[in-house]
């Protein structure tokens, strides 16, 4: 049995670029401590948009260039980007269908003994992702770690663990 650590969107747009807030900036150590004393498998997401990212849907809604593919606010926070041992998974909307193929496969070859989310942000990606690998994965424990998380806001933060939680996903405080 594995355990894994997948770090949501830990990019530069999100902690300190186009999207960022002080709340995303304050967790940075944090998300590196966690990363450095996990005991299992890490896996990055990494929001990824194209040049035309205003034309989709998700750019009609939030208006907001962000983490478009090549730039410096696409890339993984560099002091966490040094620890990664695998390449991140590009994801084109919040939530990744890949991550959670990923998951089940492993979970079938060698079982996976715990999932823990950590980053960015609590009330868009990682409830999506944590929604999605609960739907996939619905007997291996998820917890979300909150103190290594930032919503767009404290209030949209703490909104999305109450409903994480009501889903049967721990949270971490």
């Amino acid at each position: 049995m594995q355990n894994i650590l997948i770090v949501v969107d830990m990019q530069n747009d999100f902690i300190d670029g186009a999207l960022g807030t002080k709340e995303a900036a304050a967790i940075v150590p944090k998300v590196e401590e966690k990363i450095r004393n996990f005991e299992g498998k890490v896996f990055f997401t990494r929001d990824t948009h194209e040049t035309y990212y205003l034309e989709t849907q998700e750019g009609k809604n939030l208006p907001v260039p962000h983490c478009i593919r090549g730039t410096d606010g696409w890339q993984i926070r560099e002091e966490l980007d040094t620890l990664r041992k695998t390449e991140p998974i590009d994801k084109e909307t919040f939530g990744s269908t890949d991550l959670a193929g990923e998951l089940t496969m492993i979970d079938e070859d060698e079982g996976i003994g715990s999932i823990t989310l950590v980053g960015l942000c609590t009330d868009i990606c990682v409830i999506s992702n944590a929604l999605l690998i609960k739907a996939s994965l619905p007997e291996v424990p998820i917890c979300v770690d909150a103190t290594c998380c930032a919503g767009v806001t404290p209030e949209s933060h703490e909104n999305a663990l109450k409903a994480m939680e009501a889903c049967q996903i721990r949270i971490i405080r």
